[in-house]
């Protein structure tokens, strides 16, 4: 008779262990966090076509606004968004809105959001929606552009193009141009 209460002791045993792990783990429910609501990756941005680019342009009219074109596959991209994420922080007490505009297939969302999540540029960027006329987006965006990468834009508070870079430029460049809008903005 020894054996069945010592296996009763012990399962008693165990029993109590195991009860007193999960009651005591558990959070009460003054402590209890709710779960948040599914939210979208933070570095996935918005796919927009021509008039969601035009319309992302027109909501900072007012202000000098600067927009980055690029691509996770382009190294000229690359090499420059870190110093365009400086200038945006440099700038934005002064007026500047600075956005980004990514031209990855919409199949290469992981590029796209590891190379933001290293960067974190702290203003926000979009992605064209593929489908879209490519010719059409390049010429609705600026008419002398041909797809060539990297591409910045300047916007004076009016909203208009006024000065454009196309390929990789100097830290002294881009300060001249952000000067520039900012200037034309405050006027």
């Amino acid at each position: 008779m020894r054996i069945p209460w010592a296996r009763l002791v012990a399962c008693a045993a165990f029993a109590v262990v195991l009860a007193t792990t999960f009651f005591l783990g558990r959070p009460r429910a003054a402590e209890a966090k709710p779960v948040p609501a599914a939210v979208p990756e933070a570095g996935d941005p918005s796919l927009i076509d021509l008039d969601g680019y035009k319309n992302v342009v027109g909501k900072y009219r007012g202000k000098g606004v600067m927009v980055s074109f690029w691509a996770t596959w382009c190294v000229p991209c690359r090499n420059e968004y870190p110093m365009i994420v400086s200038l945006a922080k440099e700038y934005e007490h002064q007026g500047l809105a600075v956005v980004g505009v990514d031209l990855d297939e919409d199949t290469d969302i992981e590029p796209v959001r590891k190379f933001l999540g290293d960067n974190r540029p702290g203003f926000p960027n979009y992605r064209v929606r593929f489908g879209t006329d490519g010719d059409a987006f390049y010429q609705g965006v600026n008419p002398d552009w041909r797809g060539e990468m990297p591409q910045t834009d300047f916007y004076g508070r009016d909203g208009h193009l006024a000065r454009y870079f196309i390929g990789q430029k100097g830290r002294d460049a881009y300060v001249q141009a952000i000067r520039l809008i900012l200037l034309a903005s405050r006027n």
